[in-house]
């Protein structure tokens, strides 16, 4: 069986979705295909929450959206789903929103990808791609229906790994310069049956605690500190806290070793809550991700490499298609320790329309945590809001594109900043 469409997205998460959504609307045929049961990637998948900070504010102290467009129309609509489906308003809602229900977003998403005419594919991954040149000509599925040709005029990876990028042959890099190491992978999980009164009382307490138990070798886990958010329910707690380092992201032998000692991570996290912190007693493993979460793996090789350099210079390029301004964030690729530079208020970078397009490629964009930036530049792009927008850029480029019949190194950057704008993103 062949599947045909005007532009095949690889990749269903928060990018992927908002890809599909952008070019849908403009009329064409889309195929979104996603390797799990639902969109939203790593908030779904992964359990990653909150939403990273994506405001700022201008000289007069409004607050500046910089992940606006279809990102803020998630934010909006799941807020009113939220509420229509809890019967409640919760403090935790609003805008800017942060905490919010991945479960209410897997439906959000299910209903704006519908709405749009998106054609939606689970279940399915990109397993082979063919090359004429520098045009993708077609890509294997694979799916409980076996293995699949699919031919699309424009394709967009949104794989968050560059799996497509990657399979078509175009270049890639891995991790930091010279090593190759990644930030680490992250399995999220939950616990209930907390006292959240007794247990906010007794946080510093229980950072002293692991602490002292980590430098005496009683944990294992080799972060620094226990991080961890709120959730919509008081008794519930979100933790981000394991850390496994030094394995491939993009290894499935590693990935798999990841998973298991993640989970062990959170056994040993369980065990210190109920015996050394007050309000966890009685607390209960409710749920881990069904996937660890990766900060980093593949990058392309663009057409423009964003660079540390341009952030700290709060550059705005002329083909800026998103905008961002969350801190250097680098979890240690090695061990423990967190750094971070921190970016005044009022002051945000943008990201070039090239950094989305692998070198050389004429139908072929590449949108998410895995675009053309260096390590440290990495390191603020890849939170969701950031790569919803960026998503938002790649499905409207490739609609600009199959209506002019160019390739994607030939759109017209000034129409597509005006289209993005017309439909509500920020630029700066």
């Amino acid at each position: 069986m062949m599947r045909n469409c005007d532009v095949l997205i690889a990749g269903g998460g928060l990018t992927g979705a908002a890809a599909a959504i952008a070019a849908a609307r403009r009329g064409h045929d889309v195929l979104l295909i996603e390797a799990s049961n639902c969109l939203g990637g790593a908030a779904c998948t992964c359990l990653v929450n909150p939403f990273m900070p994506y405001t700022t504010e201008d000289d007069a102290g409004s607050t500046v959206f910089l992940s606006a467009g279809i990102f803020a129309e998630i934010v909006e609509r799941l807020n009113e789903l939220t509420r229509e489906l809890d019967g409640e308003d919760s403090s935790a809602l609003g805008v800017p929103a942060k905490t919010f229900s991945e479960e209410y977003l897997k439906i959000l998403l299910n209903r704006m990808a519908v709405e749009a005419g998106v054609r939606l594919l689970f279940h399915t991954q990109v397993v082979a791609a063919e090359r004429e040149q520098n045009r993708l000509k077609s890509v294997t599925l694979a799916n409980i229906d076996g293995l699949t040709e699919a031919r699309a005029e424009y394709y967009i990876d949104c794989t968050g790994d560059a799996v497509l990028t990657a399979a078509a042959g175009f270049p890639t890099r891995l991790g930091r310069p010279g090593d190759e190491l990644c930030q680490p992978m992250t399995l999220c999980f939950r616990v209930g049956g907390v006292d959240r009164e007794t247990f906010r009382k007794n946080f510093p307490l229980m950072q002293e605690k692991y602490k002292a138990l980590r430098e005496a070798g009683q944990i294992k886990n080799p972060r620094e500190n226990v991080l961890l958010f709120s959730t919509l329910r008081e008794s519930i707690l979100h933790f981000n806290t394991t850390r496994v380092v030094k394995l491939n992201p993009v290894s499935a032998d590693e990935v798999t070793a990841a998973e298991i000692e993640a989970r062990e991570q959170v056994a040993e996290m369980l065990l210190f809550l109920r015996r050394h912190v007050p309000g966890c007693e009685q607390a209960v493993l409710l749920s881990t991700a069904m996937e660890i979460g990766k900060r980093e793996s593949r990058m392309i090789d663009g057409e423009y490499v964003l660079t540390q350099e341009d952030l700290l210079a709060f550059t705005h390029f002329a083909d800026g298609i998103a905008a961002c301004n969350y801190d250097i964030d680098i979890h240690n690729p090695e061990g423990s320790g967190t750094s971070h530079h921190f970016f005044p208020k009022g002051k945000y970078y943008t990201i070039p329309y090239r950094c989305l397009i692998p070198k050389g490629a004429e139908n072929l964009l590449t949108a998410g945590r895995c675009i053309s930036v260096t390590h440290e530049a990495q390191a603020s792009c890849r939170i969701m809001p950031t790569v919803t927008t960026l998503g938002q850029a790649a499905g409207t480029a490739a609609a600009l594109a199959l209506e002019d019949g160019c390739g994607v190194r030939n759109v017209d950057v000034d129409r597509l900043r005006r289209v993005l704008a017309d439909d509500g993103a920020f630029l700066g």
